[in-house]
């Protein structure tokens, strides 16, 4: 019997603890009467969440020696966080259990100090902070969840369920994952990563560049190039190049992609154009160039990107 705690800090979000308490002790393994023996581990008898407070059977101490640990979402990342929950989350890494975040839950694992050097991952709204809060830690914003081996961590909401399903493949195999998946009514592998749900947003007037990126944004049609977009800003190539990485980070070609790719995503959500008119609309060469770009930013193609978004009118 594989031994799991789920740890409920005050502030957790009672969406995330369910996921993990509903998929895991749902799992059916032939010849195992209990193949999860899953235990909330509250950081208090009555742990505080947002619209409730939950009264758990087990405290911190009972995570001592489990096989797995995991960490559901908090609702405030800025929240101090408890000592107590810290310690049991290094314990748990020192004991050689494997731990899981999921959604924000990974602000407490990086508080603990064990996804030091690590590639992780959170819900998109909070990756930037977690990767300027936690300079030491590789964030990827795009993927549903990442496995580090001992270390596990997962994107926001229903990635959590990916992550679950996950565990239960490596645990007991593919056939007892599937089984769990149809019981969640879920996808065992979802397609694509969670750069489909992202939404960029638009640079802030405050910007230097804004002028120039404004005209850039209303050129997409056009196949522009370096020279040309420094001869609209009066600026030279090397000279421009370093103030668009001062200011938006990336250079003017890739924020150029970035700004295609957006348009693309507001034209396949709201317009009937093709695929292939959607792509020449926002300035791609090709349809090729188009679906390759656009899958390899947004973690999905067009036509899927459109199926899943699409206004319904």
């Amino acid at each position: 019997m594989h031994k799991i705690a789920i740890l409920a800090p005050h502030g957790v979000i009672p969406f995330d603890l369910s996921t993990a308490c509903d998929v895991l002790s749902r799992v059916r393994v032939p010849g195992l009467a209990v193949p999860y023996e899953v235990k909330v581990c509250g950081e208090a008898p009555s742990v505080a969440a947002r619209h409730f407070d939950l009264h758990t059977r087990w405290r911190l101490s009972h995570a001592r020696g489990a096989d797995t640990v995991i960490i559901p979402g908090i609702d405030d990342v800025d929240a101090p966080v408890s000592e107590a929950v810290l310690a049991a989350i290094r314990t748990a890494a020192e004991d050689g259990a494997r731990i899981a975040s999921i959604c924000s839950g990974a602000f407490l694992l990086a508080a603990s100090g064990v996804l030091a050097g690590r590639r992780a991952t959170t819900h998109w709204k909070q990756a930037e902070k977690l990767s300027q809060r936690f300079p030491d830690i590789s964030v990827d914003p795009n993927v549903l969840f990442i496995d580090n081996g001992k270390l596990l961590t997962s994107a926001g909401a229903a990635a959590g369920l990916d992550l679950c399903l996950h565990l239960v493949r490596c645990d007991y195999g593919a056939a007892v994952a599937a089984d769990a998946a149809r019981e969640a009514v879920m996808p065992l592998e979802r397609s694509g990563g969670q750069a489909q749900f992202i939404i960029h947003a638009e640079p802030t007037s405050s910007l230097a560049l804004q002028p120039v990126l404004k005209w850039m944004a209303s050129q997409l049609h056009r196949a522009l190039t370096l020279e040309q977009i420094a001869a609209q800003a009066a600026l030279s190539k090397r000279t421009l190049s370093r103030r668009f990485m001062q200011q938006t980070g990336t250079s003017p070609l890739q924020w150029l992609l970035g700004a295609r790719v957006r348009h693309a995503q507001a034209l396949l959500e709201t317009s009937m154009l093709s695929i292939q008119q959607v792509g020449d609309a926002s300035g791609f060469g090709s349809s090729a160039t188009f679906r390759a770009c656009f899958t390899k930013l947004v973690g999905t193609s067009p036509h899927d990107y459109r199926r899943n978004f699409q206004s319904r009118r």
